[in-house]
């Protein structure tokens, strides 16, 4: 049972989170100022930029989770753990959101395809990057480490990202950068679950205790590898199991109305694997 003590602690560590939440909001928001989220969202019924605000949200919800989910030092040291890393948090999913505009989706502007166009593939690569980051920054602030080992962790995550970026590009039929400028919200959303497994591989590998540099890098370096390696195998699969008697490219591509349900069965099965990726190992 838990008991006051507990609670109020509980309740003081919440409330630190939901005012780190605000600030992060905040950031979002002086970050983008060639538009109001309020008038996106209700007036203009923007889609394209809720999927992105969503995912931007969710990730930052993970990040901190991944602040609190962290040893207890009593409560004062707690606290300032949890007001540094959070605000480091926030920091760092700005950036990786640049990152993911200028490197992964670099051939065309995204604020232009999100506000302007309503392109709602592009949303959904957006939110995918926020969720899959998240879960990165999460798994490199838990556990016993600093500073240093986070930025590293960090960095060595959105490496990771671009090459499954990359490697998703290679491995399909079609020029994923076309199909999405074309507002493709399929290939959009088949996408984002690449970005969101590939995240949560890493935060897995990355999580829990800093043990020594061999060590941590050695298992990141197996999961990451495990996860890519698994990437064209799950969507040969989806292609034969799920989805048997039509062909995956096809339903995406290939059709005047590309068919978002099999973008979200392949989004899904790449999360899936994911799931059990870190369960499994």
């Amino acid at each position: 049972m838990i008991s006051l003590d507990q609670l109020l602690t509980g309740l003081v560590y919440l409330g630190s989170i939901f005012v780190l939440f605000l600030v992060g909001k905040l950031v979002y928001d002086k970050l983008h100022p060639s538009f109001v989220l309020r008038e996106e969202l209700f007036e203009r019924d923007n889609v394209a930029l809720s999927l992105a605000v969503v995912g931007y949200y969710m990730g930052l919800v993970l990040a901190l989770g991944g602040v609190l989910a962290g040893p207890s030092l009593g409560l004062t040291e707690d606290l300032i753990d949890i007001f540094f890393y959070g605000l480091l948090s926030i920091v760092l999913l700005q950036i990786s959101a640049w990152l993911n505009d200028k490197v992964i989706l670099s051939r065309f502007d995204n604020k232009k395809e999100i506000i302007t166009d309503r392109n709602a593939g592009t949303g959904a690569i957006e939110g995918g990057n926020h969720v899959a980051n998240g879960l990165i920054i999460a798994g490199a602030v838990s556990g016993y480490g600093d500073l240093v080992t986070a930025l590293a962790f960090w960095g060595l995550g959105q490496v990771v990202l671009i090459v499954a970026g990359l490697l998703y590009s290679r491995m399909v039929s079609f020029d994923v950068h076309d199909e999405i400028e074309r507002d493709n919200v399929a290939v959009g959303v088949a996408f984002s679950g690449v970005l969101i497994a590939i995240g949560h591989v890493v935060g897995v590998a990355v999580e829990g205790d800093f043990i020594g540099w061999s060590e941590n890098l050695a298992q990141l370096a197996t999961y990451a590898a495990v996860g890519l390696v698994l990437l064209p195998v799950v969507r040969l699969v989806t292609d034969k199991l799920l989805l048997p008697g039509v062909k995956l490219n096809d339903e995406l591509v290939a059709q005047d109305e590309p068919n978002v349900g099999a973008g979200l069965i392949e989004a899904f099965s790449y999360v899936a694997a994911a799931l059990l990726i870190g369960w499994a190992f």
